[in-house]
């Protein structure tokens, strides 16, 4: 199997000042709405609410624990949807109905004593400039608006809602030389 090639040609148009960002972090964390959704949200006529998650996304949080990588959510609605996935996906920590993101990471890395620039945040909406602006490595989907890109150090491929999550965990566990050793650990073949 050939998984170092097909992940180098993935990574191909990463350039090496987001390689050396990424090799930093500590910590991961996202916004919700836009980045692990599509943004969209139904209510039934009982006014219960609904999304749909991408399941991609989940999966990579237990390898970035796993691999000492933290990962929390800071978002600004609050949600008992967004509740149960975050406890779902043993996030470290996810804060709901924030409206200064900036100021709540100042005062969570406070307390965790961790530098900024060992911290990537995921973000798509005005919201989120305050932490985009900040952290060692920024990230907007590809979708997020086009005003808020500029506040990126890196836009992914993915869309909001559909692996933009992965994405960034694929791309921090590679550049830590982690993501093709967890692939060949569960891999049933022989090389």
């Amino acid at each position: 199997m050939e998984t170092e090639k097909i992940i180098a040609s993935y990574f191909s148009s990463i350039s090496e000042e987001i390689w050396e960002r990424a090799k930093k972090i500590k910590l991961l964390i996202s916004d919700i709405d836009g980045v692990m959704t599509d943004g969209g949200i139904i209510y039934d006529d009982r006014g219960l609410e609904f999304k749909k998650f991408n399941v991609k996304d989940g999966l990579i949080v237990k390898h970035l624990r796993k691999s000492g990588v933290l990962v929390g959510a800071i978002t600004g609605r609050e949600s008992q949807v967004v509740m149960n996935r975050c406890e779902e996906l043993k996030f470290d920590f996810h804060y709901h109905g924030v409206k200064d993101k900036g100021k709540k990471l100042n005062d969570l890395l406070e307390t965790m004593e961790i530098d900024m620039e060992t911290v990537a945040y995921i973000g798509d909406d005005l919201i989120d400039v305050p932490i985009l602006s900040q952290v060692g490595l920024a990230i907007c989907p590809a979708d997020a608006l086009v005003y808020v890109q500029p506040f990126a150090h890196w836009v992914t491929q993915s869309k909001g809602g559909e692996g933009v999550f992965r994405e960034v965990g694929d791309l921090i566990l590679h550049s830590k030389g982690l993501l093709v050793p967890i692939i060949e650990s569960l891999s049933t073949k022989e090389a």
